[in-house]
């Protein structure tokens, strides 16, 4: 009921509980309450409760000058991946994430607003994998420093966003991995795996650092690979790929701390200390010092002194 847009879970639970929701005929107050919304008649005071969507996953092979959106802007008449999908549920279908107009290879469409979402943000951790040619030959070195500056250019952006999230979203990364797959004539294939990657933001790192892309293309998303499909044609995807999706972005790993940006700690140094600052004690020392002090115990009274009187030697003498 929550689902359908009825009304938060805890008014449904008091609503059933009112009796106000039916199950085929049959009015039912006791929770919790199993149905199978597909098959069942559910009514919510006497209307119907409209079925479910029907999820759908699709898998296109983009081509080159293909616009990753759900529409071109008015008054432009560029093609879209929509326009290649010839689906009957093609207008409440959108991409997940988006490929550069010059960009080919995998695009997943879909009517799941949650899996999109995790499939697309960074913190859940699904990798992206690219195949780039790229001019000239590549060694180990220049690898380094193209890992380097993606990585550079995403704490750049998380340095400069106003959300604590988006900074441990990127300082929680890995550093995106790359390797030589094949080298021929003055061209080297490279296969990239990235987190997320901004838009041209590949194509620019590569120029940068004098190796521009003469074709960059996406062949996997997670556990989910490009096969069998040439550019611009389009299949549903099974079951089981579905579930590897899902079970992908389940795993999120765990994000190391981003560092703050509070001014107060931009001078402190390795040793855990600001400038000017006594060293750190040592922890027996704290521990000694932060023990509870037992009460000393009063005085005791001092002894009153004993006075000694002396009489006089020789006879007691007596008067009359």
């Amino acid at each position: 009921m929550a689902d359908a847009g009825i009304a938060a879970r805890r008014v449904c639970e008091r609503l059933i509980e009112e009796g106000k929701v039916t199950v085929n005929g049959r009015v039912v107050s006791d929770l919790p309450v199993f149905v199978n919304p597909n098959e069942d008649d559910i009514r919510v005071e006497g209307r119907r409760l409209p079925k479910p969507e029907r999820m759908i996953y699709i898998m296109l092979n983009k081509p080159e000058q293909t616009l990753t959106v759900s529409a071109d802007e008015p008054g432009l008449e560029r093609r879209t991946v929509m326009d290649m999908v010839n689906h009957p549920a093609a207008g409440r279908l959108f991409p997940i994430g988006r490929l550069d107009y010059d960009t080919t290879g995998l695009v997943i469409l879909t009517n799941d607003g949650d899996l999109t979402h995790k499939l697309t943000h960074a913190k859940f951790g699904v990798v992206k994998t690219y195949q780039a040619v790229v001019r000239g030959t590549v060694d180990d070195e220049r690898l380094d420093a193209i890992a380097k500056r993606i990585r550079a250019e995403r704490r750049r952006e998380a340095r400069e966003s106003a959300t604590v999230a988006a900074r441990q979203q990127v300082y929680g990364e890995r550093k995106p991995e790359i390797k030589v797959l094949k080298v021929d004539k003055g061209r080297t294939l490279l296969e990239l795996s990235l987190f997320e990657a901004k838009n041209r933001e590949i194509r620019e790192v590569f120029t940068i650092l004098g190796c521009p892309i003469k074709k960059l293309t996406r062949v996997a998303i997670g556990p989910l690979v490009i096969t069998g499909l040439s550019p611009g044609n389009w299949r549903e995807l099974s079951r089981d790929e579905v579930h590897l999706l899902r079970e992908a972005a389940s795993k999120r790993p765990g994000a190391r701390k981003a560092p703050s940006q509070s001014p107060k700690n931009k001078s402190i140094r390795k040793g855990g200390r600001r400038p000017g600052t006594k060293p750190n004690k040592p922890a027996a020392q704290i521990e000694a010092q932060e023990a509870p002090v037992a009460p000393k115990p009063a005085p005791a009274p001092a002894p009153r002194p004993v006075v000694k009187v002396q009489r006089p030697k020789g006879p007691r003498v007596i008067k009359p």
